[in-house]
């Protein structure tokens, strides 16, 4: 779980932040205030989660080009019914 640290702890202790993130795997969310403004994550991570938004870009496009012509409503319908199928076989 990612703990949390202060944008002004960060600032401080940046260094010895980056190593265990780096060495430990370590997540950290940093807040300014009470608001979340960015998280540190170690850099194998963020290329697999780039890998994996892109593929899953690439299906939601195979996606809309199959829907195209057909209202939200229809495509609604069509993943309900689906899903219900599924649920069946399962």
């Amino acid at each position: 779980m990612a703990k949390e640290l202060s944008a002004l702890k960060v600032r401080g202790n940046l260094g010895e932040i980056l190593e265990e993130v780096y060495y430990q795997g370590r997540e950290y969310i940093i807040k300014r205030g009470k608001k979340t403004m960015a998280v540190l994550i170690p850099y194998d991570e963020f290329e697999n989660y780039k890998r994996q938004r892109t593929a899953d870009m690439k299906i939601f496009g195979e996606i809309r080009a199959k829907s195209k012509g057909y209202t939200a409503r229809e495509v609604r319908a069509d993943v309900r019914e689906a899903v219900k199928a599924a649920r069946k076989g399962a």
